[in-house]
């Protein structure tokens, strides 16, 4: 058994690394979808509300929420599969709580990127909303969450500032 977390700020290549995973097999489970899902329950749009319900989130059941509300799918991918994906941590509690769930099984992998590279991912995804919120308010948010600390404590990182085919080819050395 092995899970294999990553974090990153935005644009940073989480989503990519997300998809080789997929490509080669690896289930992926997705902490933003666990807020889109909310924020689709609360009957607003994740385009434009996703950072307004993950502040909620936390603040209503504690900073671990995303986190416990994903274990229970982590396990579930893992009855299949020897290797599963937890993508986007954002705190360093949320570290905390894997490895508890999952001890020496867990492996975090921080993926970055500059910040101009993130801007240009961001504005070719269309997902996001950019006039409600900018990229510099977004990294401020996830830094808030404690990313800077999950960052700091990654067991591996990849530099996803060269060309797509390299920074798959990091990706697939990480999951082989």
């Amino acid at each position: 058994m092995r899970v294999i977390g990553t974090v990153g700020l935005p644009g940073s290549g989480k989503g990519e690394f997300a998809a080789v995973a997929r490509d080669l097999g690896v289930p992926v489970v997705t902490m933003g979808d666990v807020i889109r899902r909310e924020c689709r329950r609360r009957g607003l749009d994740p385009a434009d509300h996703h950072g307004e319900v993950a502040a909620a989130l936390r603040e209503e059941d504690g900073p671990l929420a995303v986190a416990e509300r994903s274990i229970p799918m982590i396990r579930e991918a893992l009855d299949d599969a020897d290797t599963v994906l937890v993508d986007g941590l954002r705190s360093a509690d949320e570290l905390a709580r894997f490895r508890e769930a999952f001890g020496d099984d867990f492996v975090l992998v921080a993926v970055e990127a500059p910040f101009e590279a993130r801007a240009e991912r961001i504005d070719a995804r269309g997902r996001d909303n950019s006039a409600r919120e900018t990229l510099k308010q977004r990294d401020e948010r996830e830094l808030g969450f404690g990313l800077g600390a999950a960052l700091e404590r990654a067991d591996r990182r990849i530099e996803n500032d060269g060309s797509l085919d390299a920074f798959r080819a990091d990706v697939r050395e990480v999951l082989g």
